[in-house]
C-alpha cells in the first residue's frame, strides 16, 4: 500500500465539498467501438480520503469474440463460462452506488458501463465521474504523457499485471490517493463531471414493447445506434477565438463536429469537455474549429464553415491536439 505522505507532516482540513466515497474502476473490453462489450471489470471502493474499503472483480461473457486477446489475455474459452453482464449488473451497481466513478480516461469506462446497463434495460447508479488524467492536469503533475503506467511510476506504484482489470484498478487507486490529498492540500477543485445514462436504440422494437416507450421511458426503437440524453455543459473558460494551424488548442475554444467519426461521437465530445473546450451543437462566427472527416460534404456545418472561414481539421488531427490543450484562466 502506498504511504500517504501528503498529510503526515502538515495536516490540513479536509474540503467539505469533496465527495464522500469513490469507486475506482477499470474495464477491459472487446474493442473501442460503440458496439463493443465489457469482458472484465475491477472496482476498488475508497472512502472520502482515498483509503481502500473493499475490492471486487468479475469476468463477463461478451456474447461475441473477445477482441484483442494479446492485450487483455481473456480468450473465448476463458469467457465461455463467465456470467453475462445482466447477471452481474446488480452486484456491479452495488459497488458503484453513492460513489464518484474514478477511472483513467473516465469517459471511456463510463460510456462502456452505461451501454451495458442500457442493454440490460437498467440504469447505472453513477451520477458523477472523475478522470485521473484531468486531475493530474489540474495538479500540474510533471508527467511526460498521460499513460496509466506513467502516473503510477510518478507515485512509485508497481504494476503487477497490466491490462488486468483488477490490477489496473488497484494501481489507479494507489495513484489516486496521493493525488486526492495533494488536491485537498492545495485547495484544488476536483474535475467532477456529470454522468447521464445512455439509451440503446435498435432497428426493431422488442416483442411486447411499443416503439415510443420502454424501460424508464428511455429504451426505444429507432433507426440509429446510441444516443445520450444529456446537455453538455458550457466551458468555464472564455472563448480565445479561432484555432490557428500549427498551434495548440486552448481551453475555452468552441468546437463543432460534423459527419461520422471512427471514435464514438459522445466519446469525442466528452473528451473535448474534459479538456476544457466548449462543444457547440451548431456553427457560428464564434466557432473556433470544425472537426469533420468529410470537409467536401454539404452538411450545414461544413457549408457555414466555408462561409465564415472557420478552420476545419479531421478527427485524427483533433485527437492529437487533445493531448496538449493549452490552459486558460476561468471566467
Amino acid at each position: 500500500m502506498l504511504e500517504d505522505r501528503t498529510t503526515a507532516a502538515s495536516p490540513v482540513p479536509w474540503p467539505a465539498a469533496y465527495p464522500k466515497g469513490y469507486a475506482v474502476v477499470d474495464v477491459e473490453t472487446t474493442g473501442l467501438a460503440r458496439d463493443d462489450r465489457i469482458i472484465s471489470a475491477g472496482v476498488y471502493q475508497l472512502d472520502e480520503r482515498g483509503e481502500v474499503e473493499d475490492h471486487w472483480y468479475t469476468t463477463v461473457n461478451p456474447e461475441r469474440d473477445p477482441g484483442p486477446v494479446w492485450i487483455h489475455g481473456l480468450t473465448s474459452d476463458v469467457l465461455e463460462g463467465a456470467p453475462l453482464f445482466r447477471e452481474i449488473a446488480a452486484e456491479f451497481a452495488d459497488r458503484l452506488a453513492d460513489r464518484v466513478l474514478v477511472a483513467h480516461n473516465a469517459v471511456f469506462d463510463w460510456s462502456m458501463i452505461a451501454r451495458e446497463y442500457a442493454r440490460a434495460e437498467r440504469e447505472a447508479p453513477v451520477r458523477q465521474r472523475l478522470c485521473t488524467i484531468a486531475l493530474s492536469k489540474e495538479l500540474g503533475l510533471p508527467l511526460p504523457n498521460h499513460k496509466l503506467e506513467t502516473l503510477a511510476a510518478h507515485f512509485g506504484v508497481v504494476q503487477r499485471q497490466a491490462h488486468h482489470a483488477l490490477d489496473d484498478a488497484r494501481v489507479l487507486a494507489e495513484a489516486f490517493r496521493p493525488s486526492l490529498h495533494a488536491a485537498a492540500r492545495d485547495g484544488v477543485r476536483l474535475p467532477l463531471l456529470e454522468c447521464l445514462p445512455l439509451t440503446e436504440w435498435s432497428a426493431t422494437p422488442r416483442i411486447g414493447q411499443q416503439a415510443s416507450g420502454g424501460y424508464g421511458g428511455g429504451y426505444r426503437a429507432s433507426t440509429g445506434s446510441w444516443r445520450q440524453s444529456r446537455k453538455l455543459p458550457p466551458s468555464p473558460y472564455p472563448n480565445p477565438g479561432r484555432y490557428e494551424d500549427g498551434k495548440p488548442l486552448k481551453q475555452g475554444m468552441r468546437v463543432a463536429f460534423s459527419g461520422d467519426t471512427s471514435v464514438d461521437r459522445e466519446l469525442l465530445e466528452d473528451r473535448a469537455v474534459e479538456a476544457g473546450l466548449h462543444v457547440a451543437t451548431s456553427l457560428s462566427r464564434l466557432t473556433s474549429l470544425l472537426v469533420t472527416n468529410d470537409p467536401g460534404s454539404n452538411t450545414s456545418k461544413v457549408v457555414k464553415a466555408r462561409q465564415f472561414g472557420t478552420p476545419v481539421i479531421d478527427e485524427a488531427a483533433f485527437g492529437q491536439l487533445l493531448h496538449s490543450v493549452e490552459s486558460a484562466t476561468k471566467r
